[in-house]
């Protein structure tokens, strides 16, 4: 009975592992918004295949897309890359053949800033996220600023707040419930990413969805700054300032006032300034 026991344990973890998707190959370049260093791009162009990537720019969050989208492949086709596409598309035309054909080819792809939930709206549940995905797993690098930036954890900032109503004082409370979220991408899942983090002031609405999410690490990623993440899990800031990490994995009576306040003891604040690494928790389930 004992070995009977074993034998269907041993069965079971072996088919949870293999019911895992393999990690993927490619890197993560997330920009926290503002200027865009050289350093940061040509890092993109590096990862992509240098003078043979061929890079596809996702303008859907910016207000003006085909403005921006000719803009950043200026930029891109400056730093040596002649193969520079762009996709503009809703939900609909999003996995039209002439689009998946696009991302299908390509080695890089640049999410631009504007407003995450455009770009959610637009890409949700589409074959052509899909084709972003496998570019990321075969080996390919997504990068995004600002709310190109934002999409990529799971838990996605959509910028809005549910109980503040201070429109001058953004992010002005550190209170249960006030931050409003939704899924993001997920193409990295074990934290919470935030951007233009430290010009904007927006550590109250990070440490209040740390405290919320605890198993969560917060990534507050400051202008003209980037977190290079790996495929093994780690990170290296690249830029001109820092990036902040909220981790209150081990904190302790971690506890909400008679108001709705948070609270906690512990929290860990970690600054790194550009070549700091940092280990990544473990990798949530997912994709």
């Amino acid at each position: 009975m004992k070995f009977l026991r074993t034998a269907v344990v041993f069965i079971a973890l072996t088919v949870q592992v293999f019911a895992q998707p393999p990690a993927p190959k490619g890197h993560l370049v997330i920009i926290g918004g503002g200027a865009r260093p050289e350093a940061i791009m040509k890092k993109i162009v590096e990862l992509a295949g240098g003078a043979k990537a061929r890079i596809l720019i996702v303008p859907m969050a910016s207000s003006e897309m085909l403005e921006t989208a000719k803009a950043q492949r200026e930029q891109f086709i400056k730093l040596g890359v002649p193969n520079v596409d762009f996709v503009i598309c809703d939900s609909v035309s999003a996995n039209a053949d002439s689009n998946l054909s696009k991302i299908n080819a390509a080695t890089g792809v640049f999410f631009s800033g504007g407003d995450q939930n455009r770009l959610m709206k637009a890409l949700r549940g589409t074959k052509f996220l899909e084709g972003i995905w496998n570019c990321y797993r075969k080996g390919g690098v997504l990068s995004g600023t600002s709310a190109g930036a934002a999409v990529q954890s799971h838990i996605m900032l959509t910028g809005d707040e549910a109980i503040s109503k201070d429109t001058v004082n953004a992010y002005s409370m550190v209170r249960k419930g006030n931050i409003v979220t939704t899924d993001g991408f997920g193409f990295v899942r074990s934290v919470i990413i935030d951007q233009h983090f430290v010009k904007r002031k927006r550590q109250n609405r990070l440490l209040t969805l740390v405290l919320e999410h605890p198993e969560l690490v917060g990534v507050g990623i400051d202008e003209a700054t980037s977190i290079v993440v790996k495929p093994n899990n780690t990170f290296e800031v690249l830029g001109d300032a820092t990036v902040q990490i909220f981790d209150a994995r081990k904190a302790k009576n971690i506890r909400t006032d008679k108001n709705g306040n948070l609270a906690a003891d512990d929290i860990r604040l970690s600054i790194l300034p550009s070549g700091a690494t940092y280990a990544l928790p473990p990798l949530k389930k997912g994709r």
